[in-house]
């Protein structure tokens, strides 16, 4: 379904079309403010410049980018192991239902194995069952951790 989609670690040729897929993500799926266009580019260069920080992938289908993921790099103090944490995930609208997302997320847990990270994290809204599916589909198991936040 998905033999035309390259997954590939994003570069700086990437940015302008990586920043309008993260805002479709942010603005439009998550219904979150409108981020500034240099803040959001600030956090994609971050990340091309400064890799050990964490890593994006870009899905591309004829030279468009359809999808990207997001990791971000810390350490587990219980296992003794760097960690990542699958930060963002997502694949553009019209591009869904042709296994890019299940392809973009393989190619997140292929990095951390190969590179010997104790895991793989991520959350998702508890109203993403479409998310939910493709996670349990994939072998994800829920936590027994949970989750706090405080702004």
């Amino acid at each position: 379904m998905c033999k035309n989609i390259i997954i590939r670690p994003a570069s700086n040729e990437d940015v302008h079309a990586l920043y309008k897929l993260m805002r479709q993500y942010i603005v439009d799926f998550y219904q979150q403010p409108d981020p500034e266009e240099k803040d959001l580019k600030d956090l994609i260069h971050h990340l091309l410049d400064y890799p050990i920080s964490g890593l994006q992938f870009v899905a591309e289908e004829s030279k468009q980018l359809v999808g990207f993921a997001t990791l971000y790099f810390t350490f587990s103090t219980l296992k003794v192991k760097r960690q990542a944490i699958l930060n963002d995930l997502f694949v553009a609208p019209q591009k869904r239902g042709k296994k890019i997302g299940e392809k973009l997320f393989e190619t997140c847990l292929d990095y951390i194995r190969k590179h010997h990270f104790s895991s793989m994290t991520w959350e998702t809204a508890k109203d993403n069952l479409v998310a939910q599916s493709l996670y349990n589909k994939m072998g994800g198991k829920l936590s027994e951790w949970l989750c706090y936040e405080i702004s």
